[in-house]
């Protein structure tokens, strides 16, 4: 009798993976075609001006509240290493350029809390963190590229040196919670007195070791990263870690935890701690080939 010859079994994974890649990858393309070829109702935006800082291994201080034995403490520090240059504005987008979102109407209008004498030089404040999601898709497709709200990882490693370490250095295994609240209410207190309600133009605050500007000025910036409540355990593993995605960390002169779609931290809205004294925003630019292809894949569905 003839020895029957069976047939390798094909699994669906390896049918439908390489479907979906392709689909997504149609996609991709179509998005980076309808980012280029589309035809706006103004001029095309100039590339606004970016800085590029080179990969290097840094420490991180991990947002979010962090709790121990039931009692607060500072988040930990990770050291990461960063192996592809990151692409960032080099200042923070401004009211100028904001009206023009506006003006198409993409874009909110920003509140009206402080109405700078020249709109060309001062970053736009009084935005909300939908607002700059907006505006970054407004920006893509006016420019052809692929442009986002900054991780508060991403924003930690571009300000280097200005990033702000929010630990208030209370000794992890005390039990005494005094410690930590005259620690904190020492902490809130200087950050109250040295506020500053009035942005200033691009440029005032100088430059920080890579070229990024006015970073920890009087306008904080929103990232693209949700607050997080985070328990350990006595040896400080994670026990849980719950992230709410409709609050962002804000960054600047401290962190602050904001509700999406507060616009002016001063009227209230701020989860945790201070308010910023003003907030607004700068992008990243996604370089990568195929950064089409990741945002087709997440308007499919696919989560990374």
């Amino acid at each position: 009798m003839a020895a029957l010859i069976s047939k390798p079994a094909i699994s669906w994974t390896s049918i439908a993976l390489p479907a979906l890649l392709l689909a997504a990858l149609a996609g991709g393309i179509a998005v980076k075609a309808d980012l280029i070829g589309a035809a706006p109702a103004g001029p095309v935006l100039d590339e606004p001006i970016t800085v590029e800082i080179a990969p290097r291994r840094f420490e991180y201080r991990e947002s979010g509240e962090f709790f121990r034995n039931g009692f607060a403490v500072d988040g930990p520090v990770k050291t990461v290493t960063v192996r592809s240059p990151l692409t960032i504005m080099k200042y923070q987008v401004t009211a100028a350029d904001y009206r023009r979102c506006v003006a198409d109407g993409v874009c909110a209008r920003a509140e009206p809390g402080f109405v700078p004498a020249e709109a060309a030089e001062t970053p736009v404040t009084g935005v909300s963190y939908d607002d700059a999601m907006a505006y970054a898709g407004w920006l893509g497709a006016r420019t052809g590229e692929i442009w986002t709200l900054p991780s508060d990882e991403e924003l930690a490693f571009a300000a280097g040196t200005r990033f702000p370490d929010d630990a208030l250095g209370v000794d992890i295994n005390s039990t005494n919670p005094a410690e930590r609240w005259l620690a904190d209410y020492r902490r809130e207190a200087a950050r109250k007195a040295s506020r500053d309600p009035v942005p200033q133009p691009l440029g005032r605050f100088g430059e920080n070791e890579f070229g990024l500007a006015d970073f920890a000025g009087n306008v904080w910036e929103w990232t693209a990263t949700c607050h997080r409540r985070v328990n350990l355990d006595k040896a400080g593993k994670v026990l849980n870690d719950v992230s709410s995605c409709g609050i962002y960390i804000a960054s600047g002169k401290h962190r602050a935890a904001m509700s999406s779609f507060v616009r002016n931290p001063k009227g209230g809205g701020c989860a945790v701690g201070v308010p910023p004294d003003n907030v607004g925003f700068r992008l990243v630019k996604d370089t990568r080939w195929y950064a089409p292809l990741l945002v087709a894949l997440k308007e499919k569905g696919v989560s990374f």
